[in-house]
């Protein structure tokens, strides 16, 4: 394929623009990529992504599709190479169940104790905690969320494996640790590792910084 049939829209700092790298890495597609700066969003953006006007954006041969799960899903059936998901119908589902917990049940407890402090933090932090047990009990026996190799589930829980140790050291809260969650710790440093993974993940400071002004932010608006 040429590297001009694909075209991805995103900003540095964005996971959701990160978990669709992965997945063109896995399958080996070139593209473009075009930084976006969201403060200023360029024509193009709005024009391809006229309902939600944000990132991702991956257009392929001129057709643009917006929404990063959305993106995975046609990645996965455009491409055949290197599948994310597995044969068995049954197991396509529990990958697509993972990826849905991440979404509704871990992601907003975790994203609430970074930008909170008090007994709200604490409350989101000991549902963080509980929603992480599970995820600890799926990776019985695994490697990875989808068996030996990375698949959607691990794409789409990826973000976490970076972005938590960022969360942890500004909010000074440990979250995922060797004792209480050894099989988590041990997934997280074999993503991070991964060829498809390591050599694509954001600058770590620059990202520390950005991540420590947006929780000052919200901190200073939730005290006026």
């Amino acid at each position: 394929m040429e590297k001009g049939d694909v075209k991805l829209f995103g900003i540095w700092s964005s996971p959701f623009v990160l978990i669709v790298k992965w997945a063109l890495r896995i399958k080996g597609v070139e593209y473009e990529y075009i930084e976006e700066d969201l403060s200023n969003k360029s024509n193009l953006l709005l024009e391809y992504n006229p309902v939600h006007k944000k990132v991702p954006v991956m257009v392929h041969n001129g057709k643009p599709i917006a929404e990063s799960a959305v993106i995975l899903e046609y990645i996965e059936e455009t491409w055949k190479n290197n599948p994310i998901l597995p044969d068995d119908p049954y197991e396509r589902a529990m990958a697509r169940f993972w990826c849905k917990f991440v979404v509704d049940k871990l992601s907003p407890p975790i994203w609430r104790l970074f930008i909170s402090q008090g007994k709200e933090q604490e409350e989101a932090y000991a549902l963080a905690i509980e929603n992480l047990k599970i995820l600890e009990q799926e990776l019985q026996g695994k490697m990875f969320f989808c068996g030996e190799t990375i698949g959607l589930a691990d794409i789409s829980i990826g973000p976490l494996a970076y972005v938590m140790p960022i969360y942890e050291e500004i909010t000074k809260l440990k979250m995922v640790d060797a004792e209480r969650f050894p099989l988590l710790c041990a997934w997280m440093e074999a993503f991070l590792n991964s060829p498809v993974v390591k050599d694509s993940l954001p600058p770590g400071e620059k990202l520390l910084l950005k991540y420590r002004a947006l929780r000052e932010s919200f901190l200073a608006k939730g005290n006026k």
